[in-house]
């Protein structure tokens, strides 16, 4: 029989138009877990302030004053929503058996946490949430989307399709996250990096009740570039490849104007010429700024810097 003392970890980033409401829905869900006796007592619900700029850590500190089941951590300054959910999974760690991580504006479907908690009691230690359709999506929406998570499996950067951060891990899994001490983190691809059983739970998600996304587009583009430079090196294998290539092409040119020149036509076609000089221009380019990418990373892996630093815990368990 397995302990059942659960934490839920909410990383939480200029939230203080949606954490009132948040904070209500999971202390009914918590409050039902428990007199279902899927849980046990003691079991909290974990906030990360990362360096907010609004109340955010005012509204935090407030519910835990009004009712320990809910924590906080504050962050130093901001770094980032996987430091900071792996802020709050290190800290929970050390009190909870298992931990379900969470975005602050529960799109996801709370409901989803019931599933888990019974694969866990089953003995699985690690379960995805993963989105059952994309139906709600816009076609924009749904195609960059479904596009992010296939590029990142082509890439090398293997990941379960439709999952964002909405999982639960054991107290073992969460120990094996504990030995990836990488500074540039991509949770998503390190997760299933762990081993351990597995398993998942499908759910629809909802649309945000209040505030703005915290992931626009633009972000997302940042995100998987992230992601498949921590994780895979199969785009410099590709630049590789792509020399290969470039250089058979060469010598297809070079035969060709071989050719030409015997046949009599020595002119050589501008249009042939400029867009040549282009094209090398811009992979080389190209080229450059995925290695640069690369060297960076491997530049700040070296200075070994904290991936965060906590300023002040709220929680009744020491």
């Amino acid at each position: 029989m397995r302990n059942k003392k659960l934490y839920l970890v909410i990383p939480c980033y200029n939230e203080e138009e949606v954490l009132p409401e948040t904070a209500m829905r999971l202390k009914e869900k918590l409050t039902e877990l428990e007199r279902k006796q899927k849980i046990d007592e003691g079991s909290r619900i974990l906030f990360v302030n990362d360096g907010s700029r609004d109340r955010t850590w005012e509204i935090i500190r407030t519910l835990h004053e009004e009712d320990p089941c809910f924590g906080g951590i504050n962050l130093s300054r901001n770094r980032g929503h996987q430091n900071a959910l792996l802020a709050g999974l290190m800290t929970a760690k050390e009190y909870a058996d298992m931990v379900i991580s969470m975005d602050a504006d529960l799109q996801d479907d709370i409901n989803a946490v019931d599933d888990m908690i019974d694969k866990y009691l089953e003995g699985i230690d690690i379960v995805y949430g993963v989105r059952s359709s994309r139906k709600k999506d816009t076609f924009f929406k749904r195609a960059t989307a479904e596009g992010f998570y296939k590029m990142m499996n082509t890439m090398g950067a293997n990941t379960v399709f439709n999952h964002a951060d909405y999982r639960l891990m054991s107290r073992r899994a969460l120990e094996g996250l504990s030995r990836f001490q990488e500074v540039n983190l991509f949770l998503r691809g390190i997760v299933p990096m762990i081993g351990f059983s597995w398993d998942v739970v499908y759910y629809e998600r909802g649309e945000r009740f209040a505030g703005e996304s915290k992931y626009p587009f633009g972000k997302m583009i940042s995100f998987a570039v992230e992601g498949i430079t921590s994780l895979s090196t199969r785009p410099i294998r590709m630049i590789t490849g792509l020399g290969f290539i470039i250089f058979l092409v060469s010598i297809g040119i070079l035969i060709y104007s071989l050719v030409r020149h015997y046949m009599g036509a020595t002119i050589v076609g501008w249009t042939t010429l400029m867009v040549s000089v282009w094209a090398i221009g811009g992979l080389i380019l190209l080229s450059l700024g995925v290695v640069g990418e690369y060297v960076g990373k491997i530049y700040l892996e070296t200075k070994s810097r904290p991936r965060y630093i906590i300023e002040e815990i709220l929680n009744q368990e020491k």
